[in-house]
């Protein structure tokens, strides 16, 4: 049965939020849920204290409850007790001091460094200028780690002088530096070389990108580019759903630290403001050093 305070709540959900009947049942679910739990307490529900929701909390975890689904009931009893508190229901909240559960990170999807040069295998055997194009832009993301934005909007002047260094415009128009491997810029200047056979030689000399095409930007879409990407992921045999230019990014990345790369060096390529955005990465080190221990320490393998 519900009590009258969670009835009161809904309506005040309705008539001064305009909550659809769909939040509304969810909502109710999810308060009769914790009206569930403080039956057996043997009190109300609008009577909980911070270590009722706690402890209900403990119980949804205990339960195999995801955080996003506890976070999400947790939610619903954080309005609840506001209302309550704001209508003098209550003369405290009970779930300010209440820590929500922690979602995680999920880790970062990646290729093997077999699965990379399958890729890059299909994106050479495509013939003519196409083909050139399709390897350049696979040799540089691999070796750059650049967000698809950037990798589509280069300007041709970034490659032209042959440099060992990319000099990349990210967020917030920040300007960082990677260093650019001799595959990817061998790629670049079979690709320049062959540029005008897409577009024409006198427009391809009038675009400025260094992938330029005849969208409203002119140059190459993200879209297109990862239609492209799903297309050479087919040939090289790969699933097309576990290839795209955010999982050549995380591959860079991954199989960079897999070879003894420092987290700081990595982070400073991947343009991230925050080395805390880097640390998504550290599952590999975490594989790496117990490879180390395994293969090198003089009691592995023993006892």
């Amino acid at each position: 049965m519900t009590s009258r305070h969670v009835e009161r709540f809904l309506e005040m959900m309705v008539a001064e939020r305009g909550a659809s009947p769909r939040t509304i049942e969810a909502y109710g679910r999810d308060l009769a849920d914790f009206a569930g739990h403080m039956r057996v307490a043997g009190r109300p529900p609008e009577d909980a204290t911070a270590d009722d929701v706690r402890a209900y909390l403990a119980g949804l975890a205990a339960a195999a409850m995801t955080p996003r689904t506890m976070n999400r009931r947790l939610s619903a009893l954080r309005q609840f007790f506001r209302f309550l508190f704001a209508e003098g229901s209550r003369a405290d909240d009970p779930t300010a001091t209440v820590d929500s559960p922690r979602l995680g990170r999920p880790l970062p999807k990646y290729l093997s460094e077999t699965d990379v040069e399958r890729l890059l295998d299909a994106a050479r055997a495509i013939d003519g200028a196409r083909g050139l194009r399709a390897t350049a832009l696979l040799e540089i993301l691999y070796a750059t780690g650049l967000r698809v934005s950037e990798l589509v909007s280069l300007p041709l002047s970034a490659v032209a002088r042959d440099p060992a260094v990319l000099v990349v415009r990210g967020k917030g128009s920040k300007e960082r530096m990677v260093p650019l491997s001799e595959p990817a810029r061998d790629a670049a200047r079979a690709w320049i070389e062959a540029r005008g056979a897409l577009l024409g030689e006198a427009a391809a000399r009038k675009n400025r990108w260094l992938f330029p095409s005849r969208s409203k930007d002119g140059h190459l879409t993200r879209d297109g580019f990862a239609k492209m990407l799903g297309e050479i992921a087919v040939a090289a045999g790969l699933p097309p759903s576990k290839v795209s230019p955010h999982v050549l990014r995380h591959s860079f990345a991954s199989h960079l630290l897999a070879h003894g790369a420092d987290l700081r060096s990595v982070q400073q390529m991947l343009g991230h403001a925050d080395i805390s955005t880097t640390q998504i990465y550290t599952h590999i080190l975490d594989e790496r050093l117990r490879t180390l221990v395994n293969s090198h320490h003089p009691l592995a393998g023993k006892g």
